[in-house]
């Protein structure tokens, strides 16, 4: 028999705001444990919590971006568990009336993964594990976090992947989160079924836990998918159950019996008010946004005539397609640009997150000027690269590099001179190329272009040696 997978995604994402969301603590990742928490974050009685504007500005901008509607009514629940890191044993997040509900993702395919709900709520604290003694940090307790839950839209592990790495786009254009899974700043629970291809009857899910990296996401689904395969096939039945991910083994590990949401025994919060909004006021967010990746992608592609691949690469860290998009005004040919960052810029960055931050020593101006040289034909392409790695290293303009002469060209009288001067020098590379081997005119083009230092047009020379060379 065969067997499709069905995959949903809960996806925690924590905030770039400067305090938690209930109170004025610092929300700071990797401080000296408990130096960033209070009697409100911990839950001491007789405190009260008092939500954070700048939370519900970034969950109404997360759900735009995501397509969804904004409720102008919601309110918050206390979710009830006991575990050691959360210390007054709720945690306060949105049930019955989230903030944000049926948006949609679209992946490459066009497939679009419905966006159950987006709703606000307290991380927990962090439980540190340290020569067999298990302590707790509640610095993380409080930091407030979107819960960004799909329909069981997903059907394969590549599905995934692609989602998570757009939604970690998206949230990182809008400016809510830097979504560095490696720090939890971004982590999935992952729930997975298995049924007969074609039925419309979902099978029993097992949730995998707190997942902090795309690779072993995908691995995790996979090793599910064929788990479940394997337990079905056997005339057993999958048990609902929370698992967590065993890295060295590539495999999953039964933590607990799955919980329902009647077993959180949600209600209300009775000591935060309902968040009532303005349609103007979420209309004012809307223009705020910045465009989106999946919009400057297209625009990159169908506008600019860039490579799908190249276009991909820029698009895909926020800093370096702004700086594309301010280093190409004005440009006939952006595609300039483009090959720059790709060919040059990104040669001397290389990890992910140096390439996030973009942190390079010129301005989006100073590369502009110089790719508006050599449109102009002031400046040929050769001594252009050779200038660019200089503006890199010291971070200074064009002007420090490059002289009027190098940028008045030559004229065709003078090239014409250099062409014929340079025949006469390389009789036997001219016969060479006459008999036929092509690499013989690379030995008369870097006459020329020694004699001019650089500053000729390597393709308008190569032309005109060929040209001399068959009329002669």
């Amino acid at each position: 028999m065969n067997y499709e997978l069905v995959v949903g995604l809960e996806t925690h994402v924590e905030l770039l705001t400067k305090t938690k969301i209930f109170c004025s603590c610092k929300n700071s990742f990797g401080d000296e444990p408990n130096t960033n928490c209070c009697p409100v974050c911990i839950g001491l009685p007789g405190t009260l919590p008092k939500l954070n504007r700048e939370v519900v500005n970034f969950a109404i901008k997360a759900g735009l971006a995501l397509n969804c509607t904004i409720n102008l009514n919601s309110r918050m629940d206390r979710k009830n568990y006991v575990y050691p890191d959360l210390s007054k044993a709720y945690q306060i997040s949105q049930f019955y009336s989230p903030i944000c509900t049926n948006g949609y993702l679209e992946l490459s395919s066009g497939k679009k993964i419905r966006i159950h709900q987006i709703h606000m709520e307290e991380d927990a604290g962090k439980l540190v594990h340290k020569s067999g003694d298990v302590y707790v940090d509640y610095n993380r307790g409080g930091v407030p976090l979107l819960e960004i839950v799909t329909e069981p839209d997903i059907s394969s592990s590549e599905e995934a992947r692609e989602y998570i790495e757009k939604l970690q786009m998206i949230m990182r254009y809008i400016g809510v989160s830097d979504c560095k899974m490696q720090e939890g700043s971004m982590r999935c629970d992952v729930n997975v079924s298995v049924r007969p291809a074609g039925s419309r009857t979902f099978g029993t899910r097992t949730e995998i836990k707190n997942m902090n990296s795309v690779t072993f996401m995908t691995k995790a689904i996979d090793y599910e998918f064929k788990r479940h395969i394997a337990i079905i096939e056997s005339g057993e039945k999958v048990v609902q159950q929370t698992l967590r991910y065993i890295e060295e083994t590539n495999s999953t590990q039964s933590m607990r019996s799955k919980e329902d949401a009647q077993d959180y025994r949600y209600f209300p919060d009775p000591d935060l008010v309902n968040v009532s909004l303005e349609k103007s006021y979420v209309n004012r967010i809307q223009d705020e946004l910045p465009e989106l990746p999946e919009s400057r992608f297209k625009k990159y592609t169908e506008v600019f005539g860039i490579p799908e691949n190249d276009a991909m690469l820029i698009v895909k860290y926020k800093n370096v397609s702004d700086f594309f998009e301010q280093s190409s005004i004005n440009l006939k040919n952006p595609k300039m640009i483009s090959n720059f960052i790709i060919g040059q810029i990104f040669r001397n960055i290389e990890t992910e997150s140096d390439r996030e931050k973009f942190d390079i020593l010129i301005t989006p101006k100073q590369l502009n000027k110089l790719a508006i040289l050599i449109e102009e034909g002031k400046l040929n392409m050769n001594l252009a690269k050779k200038t660019l790695t200089k503006m890199l290293e010291t971070g200074k303009g064009i002007e420090e590099f490059v002289s009027e002469s190098d940028m008045k060209g030559l004229s065709d009288e003078e090239i014409e001179k250099l062409c014929d001067d340079a025949i006469k020098s390389n009789e036997s590379a001219v016969k060479d190329y006459l008999d036929g081997k092509e690499k013989a005119l690379k030995a008369i083009l870097g006459f020329v272009m020694r004699q001019t230092r650089g500053k000729g047009d390597p393709l308008k020379i190569e032309q005109k040696i060929i040209e001399k060379i068959k009329n002669d």
